[in-house]
């Protein structure tokens, strides 16, 4: 499952639908998502009319509240940075040094301008032509009553806009629209969006076979063995999901919120394996062979974090390392 391109055609039909027609649109309430005080901070809605995209793939419209807030809130900087440009742009006309003498400059300039914000549907610009007349002396020479002066008219180009309000309401409707399309038959919408929402977590995990474990450059020559060595990093990286899993699970037990594992003793609410690790880098183990062959096991003494968190991973601290 993925969120359906913008430039797809089904997005730009449905996106013209809401814009002209919003009512015969039904949404359906799916879920919330609250505060630990109970405040909204998002409200998740679905089209009632499940769409096929061009391939036979089912396509999920959803809206969301904070995106439609978010929206609107970038939209309104993309229009204040475009009016920007613009104001400054119409000074470097209105220069005794401009460059901007044609016509087809300015309007290269301006909508390079609409371009780059976006926002051409909301921001109509309207160019204009204005004659300046400017006088020299016919000769050189120190000018007076009876100089001859020789009058040189230029074109000046100015432009001036105004906001489209009406195009403004009629995005509104588009505001927290998003739609998502997967080949997932068995899932209903609200499955369907929750498994989209895990998919970010998934990927930071696999992020960490570039990060954590530098697995790229591979030399290898053969795909057998590059494919063996990717397994082995993938046991490791299942290793260390199970072990934060575990860790987290058993604090929310016992209800511990957090353990002091970052610099200078910093609460850590969510441990990871990586910081786990760390506070037993000090640990070491060393095995002594007598004369007579015994063998004794000498480990470091474990300090109390060391030693509670040994004990929410259900290890035994006195047999640590023996």
């Amino acid at each position: 499952m993925s969120v359906l391109p913008r430039t797809r055609k089904e997005d730009t039909q449905f996106r013209e639908q809401l814009r002209q027609t919003p009512q015969p649109v039904t949404w359906q309430h799916l879920y919330d998502v609250t505060a630990e005080d109970e405040s909204l901070l998002d409200r998740f809605r679905v089209c009632t009319d499940e769409a096929v995209s061009a391939e036979g793939y089912r396509l999920f419209w959803f809206h969301s509240s904070r995106k439609a807030k978010l929206d609107a809130v970038t939209r309104s900087g993309k229009i204040q940075r475009a009016l920007a440009e613009l104001s400054a742009l119409r000074d470097r006309l209105h220069g005794p040094r401009t460059r901007f003498l044609q016509r087809p400059k300015v309007e290269d300039a301006v909508q390079k301008i609409l371009d780059q914000f976006s926002v051409e549907r909301w921001v109509q610009v309207q160019i204009d032509a204005r004659q300046q007349e400017t006088f020299h002396q016919a000769r050189p020479g120190r000018p007076n009553q009876d100089t001859p002066y020789r009058k040189q008219v230029t074109t000046r180009y100015t432009f001036s806009w105004q906001i489209d309000t009406a195009a403004l309401l009629a995005e509104e409707p588009c505001d927290g629209v998003f739609p998502l399309i997967s080949n997932a038959r068995e899932l209903d919408a609200e499955a369907v969006l929750q498994a989209y929402k895990r998919q970010p977590i998934i990927e930071k995990r696999f992020s960490q076979l570039k990060s954590e474990f530098a697995v790229a450059p591979v030399y290898l020559k053969e795909i057998s063995r590059i494919q063996g060595l990717l397994a082995v990093y993938f046991l490791a990286l299942l290793v260390q999901t199970l072990l934060e899993r575990e860790l987290r699970q058993a604090m929310e037990r016992q209800q511990i919120p957090s353990l002091p594992l970052y610099p200078e003793g910093r609460d850590c609410h969510r441990p990871t394996t990586a910081r786990v690790l760390e506070v037993f880098d000090n640990v070491q183990r060393h095995v002594l062979t007598h004369d007579d062959g015994r063998e004794e096991v000498i480990v470091t003494q474990l300090s109390p974090l060391q030693c509670q968190i040994l004990k929410l991973l259900g290890i035994s601290p006195d047999t640590y390392g023996r």
